[in-house]
């Protein structure tokens, strides 16, 4: 298996593979999504350690079970070589309704075939109120011209 582009990234390949994990997130698809990682992928996620798809997969489950109406913008925050750094904001509401933006840094790191080999994920959740939301796609890819964190001041 492989999921092109491979590295070593450039400026264009990294927005290429950053967009690509976006769309796919926004999918909410956990099957599909960890087939994006190695069989032995590791992963820090705040202070949550997983190893391999399996335990990916069901990590997102739980997430998206939990995390209702979820919308994600990822942006290349720098890349070199085989690793690629983003930034990202995602916004959700709970069970109760509560609104909240997620801001985070994700490293990481591909093998030859473009499989992500490592994942280090650290969030912080802000409690936000439905008002202030600004990723109002209908569920799914962000569309084409929807303004990416920079433009949105995030």
């Amino acid at each position: 298996m492989s999921r092109p582009p491979f590295p070593p990234f450039t400026a264009e390949t990294a927005a290429h593979k950053a967009r690509m994990a976006e769309d796919a997130w926004n999918g909410r698809d956990p099957a599909r999504v960890a087939l994006a990682y190695t069989e032995d992928s590791r992963w820090r996620n705040r202070a949550e350690f997983l190893r391999g798809r399996a335990e990916i997969e069901a990590f997102l489950t739980r997430k998206w079970t939990r995390e209702l109406e979820y919308r994600l913008i990822k942006e290349v925050w720098a890349w070199q070589g085989n690793r690629i750094a983003v930034r990202f904001a995602y916004e959700w509401h709970d069970d109760s309704g509560q609104w909240f933006r997620s801001y985070g840094n994700e490293n990481w790191e591909f093998d030859e075939h473009g499989l992500m080999q490592t994942r280090i994920a650290s969030i912080n959740d802000l409690a936000i109120r439905a008002e202030q939301r600004l990723f109002h796609w209908p569920q799914g890819p962000r569309p084409d011209g929807h303004p990416g964190l920079t433009e949105l001041g995030l």
